[in-house]
């Protein structure tokens, strides 16, 4: 008997159904898809088309018709202008101020629980708390404890320095206010994703490190941070890229001041569009919020994810 005759045939299964040429469970994908895909194009493929559109010309909101074509001419205007660069210095200080914070802080919270032999589903309402609320109520609760005359803040830091800061009123102490307020506000939706990928590492791999001697540190360092990796990654893109289009925190609570020292690159925009009526500058300036955002995801990535299949 030859080999050809002992290896086994594979039996075919019934051909597969086909409505006019195309495979019926491929076709039936599409329909399933459909209701995603038509939401997707009216509410983020249009609006980012028409923005591109609205870049190149001095746009008309009323007659939009009447809409001159000026090339690159709001691009060009754009990095010529001092106030876009000041907001964009803005917002840049402020992620670096607070998108370390956010991950590093919800990452300890997040192993400390973990860790906590007693009260961890109370543990968990109480950090996770403070991001079901609003944004708006969120900026007016922190107005009053960053209040410089009667803050509780610096009531309790006036029995110990004689000259407590006016935090929003300062240049200097504006924007940390502003950072340490979306901290508080933001860090329970890092603390979950983070809890929830701490307790999927398999306790196996801790105790084979005990048994070889290795510290908590190192532990640390060869096994969670690994093991944790897509998590880390997945909290880190979206933080940069929530908190490069911050705008309520600032808008409410400094209203971009003093001296324009809190304001970002998102409240520059709005005032471009909704004061000015520079819907085509607006637009422009939208999409280098766009392609920084992009830039800044693409470094994250492979600064961070490597392989994340590994």
């Amino acid at each position: 008997m030859s080999l050809a005759d002992r290896i086994p045939s594979v039996r075919k299964g019934p051909a597969q159904q086909t409505i006019a040429g195309i495979e019926r469970e491929s076709l039936e994908g599409v329909l399933w898809a459909l209701p995603y895909l038509a939401v997707f194009s009216v509410f983020l493929l249009w609006p980012l088309i028409k923005g591109l559109y609205m870049s190149f010309h001095d746009w008309d909101p009323l007659t939009p018709a009447n809409s001159t074509w000026i090339g690159m001419e709001n691009y060009v205007q754009l990095f010529g202008d001092p106030f876009f660069w000041n907001s964009l210095g803005n917002t840049i200080f402020f992620v670096a101020l607070t998108v370390p914070a956010i991950v590093v802080v919800g990452l300890a919270l997040a192993l400390g629980v973990n860790r906590a032999r007693f009260g961890k589903g109370t543990l968990r309402t109480i950090y996770f708390s403070p991001y079901i609320l609003t944004v708006s109520v969120v900026a007016i609760v922190w107005l009053e404890v960053l209040a410089g005359d009667f803050g509780p803040l610096n009531y309790y830091l006036g029995a110990i320095i004689d000259d407590p800061p006016n935090y929003l009123g300062s240049q200097f102490w504006a924007m940390p206010a502003l950072s340490m307020t979306t901290v508080w506000w933001g860090i329970g939706f890092n603390f979950i994703i983070f809890l929830a990928a701490r307790q999927n590492v398999p306790e196996r791999l801790y105790e084979a490190a005990r048994l070889d001697g290795a510290t908590s540190w190192r532990a640390f360092r060869d096994i969670t941070l690994p093991q944790m990796r897509n998590a880390l990654l997945f909290v880190v893109i979206i933080q940069f890229i929530l908190q490069f289009q911050v705008f309520a925190q600032p808008y409410v609570m400094t209203s971009g001041g003093p001296s324009r020292a809190t304001e970002t690159l998102v409240m520059y925009l709005y005032e471009s569009a909704f004061n000015q009526r520079a819907y085509g500058y607006a637009a422009a300036m939208g999409y280098v919020l766009f392609i920084v955002l992009i830039g800044v995801s693409m470094v994250n990535y492979y600064v961070l994810g490597g392989d994340v299949n590994e």
